[in-house]
């Protein structure tokens, strides 16, 4: 039986705008009549006469609204010519995963439902974004096309009684006025699973975590916080690499999260940090909502920055078989990430690139060759394997590091910090805060540092001095399409290389949220404490920004 297409007449919604990682908003928003399937038009549209007969790639990471936007997203795609799709069991995919299935696959491209480590539940976030065929988050003009039909869209096309059970895994076809429609409903993990097998040696891992090469297991607590890594993190830790059920926590995808802010840092994932610090785990790790970040603790819960993770994987590459075998590129990171790598990249020879905030910058580099390793200082590490990154992968590469070496984490820091010295990080989070205000204080202080007497002027806190070497608000032009992203972050670099960030976010749901970096250079002074190493530079940084002043607030949200 043939089902027909249905034009439906819609209403424009504003604020349709995706931001460094799609749109992001309540649930109450996106299931109001009309919302999601306009913004989901518009990205079918956006990709133009590509779209008849293509594959995509539809998953999230099971939050509250994910199964069900899966199923209108099926509708939709069947709609406007899309030939086959691919769907997570469940609605249930992970962002590396389905970076994965666009590249093996070949896909168009790929719908992923996440507002990442943005609280779950019918009162808290959802989110929609593109990824392109590369894999990758859709680029600035790609985003910019969707938002164009977001304000202008008049009617969006639905199948409206395609009936389909995602929960079960199978194909299923159909004849939409005379074309084949095809759904795979896939297993969430195996092509996932497949792919690590592929970069890392499982079986020397199986090895060492079991205790079968060094005499003593590997002592893991992996924490999912009942986001979408929990199946991958059963199937690849407990099956493959036979590690115990007492190793993993929080394994099971829900839609709320159990209640829990799946961000992992040392504010969220607390319970982790709590019980990995009682001195019985030799590795901690917990993930955020989608599967992307990462956070790293060793024995007695020494914390490991994203920055210093990067760096750490950058100088130990050769502990991965995948690279063993494609070789090392170029190095990057996003701007506010410390400048850890840079000096592993300039004692290796490779290129270093600074991007703007946003994965999606990685991407063009990676496809020309460039780069091979990238991160940024909110949690997430990932490699060119795919235009993602991914939480689990980051994981494994510090096994693989331990595993190298035979060293614990805080002895393999401590001996990155005695040969490259130590950039002491930070970052101040001020969440909700009122947006004008917070616009006055950027452009208040961008006038400030980009006055031509402020390039050489001296601050100074609790006998350190800091002289500056140079400040802008960063702009960006893309190496290899020479496309320019402007007004990406306040920056301030000193003459020793340490740097004050400030940044407006684009990734929360509601008001503003204000990011203060400070990234504190130490040649000798490796081992001290990060809170005394940094209060200089913090206070320097408040002092120029003004920020309690303009944000009326004496202390931060969140910090990481």
């Amino acid at each position: 039986m043939s089902l027909s297409v249905e034009t439906v007449p819609t209403t424009i919604y504003e604020g349709q705008k995706p931001g460094t990682s799609g749109l992001r908003k309540k649930v109450k928003v996106f299931t109001q009549p009309h919302y999601t399937e306009n913004f989901v038009q518009a990205i079918l549209e956006a990709n133009g006469a590509a779209l008849d007969g293509s594959t995509l790639v539809v998953g999230g990471d099971g939050r509250f609204y994910c199964k069900e936007a899966a199923e209108l997203i099926v509708r939709l795609s069947a709609a406007n010519g899309v030939a086959k799709l691919l769907v997570g069991q469940n609605g249930i995919l992970s962002t590396p995963a389905v970076s994965s299935l666009i590249r093996h696959n070949k896909a168009l491209g790929g719908i992923v439902l996440t507002a990442s480590h943005n609280p779950g539940g019918p009162e808290n976030d959802f989110g929609i974004k593109f990824n392109c065929e590369n894999g990758g988050p859709a680029p600035d003009a790609f985003t910019n096309h969707i938002y164009k039909i977001t304000t202008e869209i008049k009617q969006y096309k639905l199948v409206r009684n395609l009936q389909i059970d995602i929960s079960k895994v199978g194909v299923s076809t159909y004849d939409i006025a005379g074309k084949t429609f095809t759904v795979e409903v896939i297993d969430s993990v195996a092509n996932y699973v497949r792919h690590m097998e592929e970069i890392f040696d499982f079986a020397k891992l199986k090895d060492f975590v079991s205790g079968k090469a060094t005499g003593k297991p590997l002592k893991m607590r992996i924490d999912a916080m009942n986001g979408v890594t929990g199946s991958y993190v059963r199937e690849i830790f407990l099956n493959r690499l036979g590690a115990s059920e007492a190793s993993v926590v929080h394994t099971t995808p829900l839609p709320d999260f159990g209640g829990l802010h799946p961000d992992p840092n040392l504010t969220y994932a607390k319970n982790l940090v709590e019980t990995v610090a009682k001195g019985d785990y030799d590795i901690g790790a917990a993930f955020d909502g989608d599967g992307d970040r990462n956070m790293i603790i060793g024995y007695n819960a020494f914390f490991v920055t994203p920055s210093d993770s990067l760096a750490v994987i950058a100088h130990y590459l050769e502990a991965i078989p995948y690279f063993q075998k494609n070789g090392v590129q170029g190095f990057a990171r996003s701007m506010p990430t410390a400048s850890a790598v840079d000096l592993v990249g300039k004692k290796l020879g490779k290129e270093v690139f600074e991007v703007p905030t946003g994965w999606k910058y990685f991407g063009n580099l990676m496809d020309v060759g460039r780069l091979c390793l990238c991160g940024e200082e909110s949690f997430g590490t990932g490699s060119n394997h795919i235009r993602e990154k991914d939480g689990i992968w980051a994981v494994l590469a510090w096994i693989s590091v331990m595993q190298h070496t035979g060293k614990g984490i805080e002895d393999i820091l401590k001996q990155h910090w005695s040969v490259y010295g130590r950039n002491y990080f930070t970052r101040y989070d001020y969440e909700e805060c009122a947006s004008d205000p917070c616009n006055e204080m950027v452009a208040t202080m961008e006038k400030t540092i980009t006055s031509p007497e402020f390039v050489g002027k001296s601050f100074s806190s609790e006998g350190k001095t800091y002289k500056v070497k140079e400040a802008d608000n960063f702009s960006y032009t893309d190496p290899v399409d020479k496309s320019v992203a402007t007004k990406q972050g306040l920056r301030i670099v000193f003459e020793d290389g340490s740097r004050i960030v400030v940044r407006l976010s684009g990734t929360g749901s509601s008001g503003a949220t204000v990011r203060l970096y400070i990234d504190s250079y130490e040649k000798e002074n490796v081992l001290g404490q990060a809170a005394v190493m940094l209060k200089p530079l913090i206070d320097i940084a408040l002092e120029i920004s003004q920020l309690p002043k303009f944000t009326g607030r004496t202390a931060p949200t969140v910090i990481t």
